[in-house]
């Protein structure tokens, strides 16, 4: 069976807004977040603003991956929907086991599924708006009639090579806690209000790629880093993100236009709940997804 009707599935940590997912074929599972006063999804009854305040006052909220049910009952209503393939693009898999989830439950649906529904996951092997910029893309390409072999043979795994994010965080502290780098860097890091620039490693986990001293030098580097990963190309999709640093966006959306105006398409985002338990606020993020 060659699918005609394809869907998108991805999580709650692609960070896409009601007005990004209108009128596209995207279905969204969350992951959960585990707090003192109970388990809620994110970006259904929990969000980044939220996660903020439960920091500040001395919580550490847990994460946790989306429910396998939740997982089931959207491969079911895209089923259900008339369509015959689903392409999944997931958290990374060098943070989360989402892209394991889901790839295990659709092996189960298989059988059940085989003559309704087509199923290919990636893993995104970033998150945030890399993870979105993917997404939104091949949602772009399956309006423009692009069929399922060259979306899931060549197309998905081009985009997921070629889409490049660079975040800054304000402060290491809730990596550090959370167990994503080591004491010593977190605290040397805040003793000298040294601001890492992040990204993903080829095997989806975060690794510093620069550091900069002082917040002002943050969105110029950021900037910096998407121009150099765009380097010759002549075709590609930009992207920014914030989590909790909104008038700081728009300034960075400026810069970026500037320093990389021919691009196909401009998205921007909001970190999701999810990973503000690690990242915290004052979050500032760029991408640049290579289309040639």
């Amino acid at each position: 069976m060659i699918p005609k009707k394809i869907a998108l599935l991805t999580d709650s940590c692609a960070d896409l807004r009601k007005e990004h997912l209108a009128g596209k074929p995207v279905f969204v599972v969350p992951l959960r977040i585990l707090c003192t006063d109970g388990e809620y999804a994110d970006g259904v009854d929990i969000f980044n603003t939220d996660i903020y305040t439960r920091l500040r006052r001395g919580e550490l909220p847990q994460t946790s991956l989306p429910k396998a049910e939740a997982v089931g009952k959207a491969l079911q209503d895209i089923a259900a929907q008339g369509y015959d393939g689903v392409i999944a693009v997931m958290l990374s898999g060098g943070l989360s086991g989402t892209y394991n989830l889901v790839r295990l439950i659709a092996d189960e649906f298989a059988d059940v599924l085989r003559d309704r529904l087509e199923v290919a996951v990636f893993d995104s092997r970033s998150g945030a708006m890399g993870q979105g910029m993917t997404v939104l893309q091949l949602a772009q390409d399956i309006a423009g009639g692009m069929g399922w072999e060259e979306l899931t043979q060549r197309r998905a795994p081009q985009l997921i090579q070629g889409t490049h994010p660079f975040f800054s965080v304000d402060t290491l502290e809730y990596l550090q806690k959370g167990g994503r780098i080591g004491k010593v860097t977190a605290t040397a890091g805040t003793l000298l209000q040294i601001k890492p620039i992040i990204s993903f490693a080829e095997d989806g986990q975060l690794q510093s790629v620069a550091k900069v001293r002082g917040r002002h030098q943050v969105m110029r580097k950021l900037v910096d880093m998407a121009v150099k990963a765009c380097g010759d190309h002549r075709r590609y999709n930009i992207a920014v993100a914030n989590g909790g640093a909104p008038e700081e966006l728009e300034t960075l959306r400026g810069m970026m236009m500037e320093a990389l105006p021919d691009y196909q398409c401009m998205w921007d985002g909001e970190i999701d709940a999810t990973l503000s338990v690690y990242i915290g606020d004052g979050v500032l993020g760029t991408a640049v997804q290579i289309l040639d």
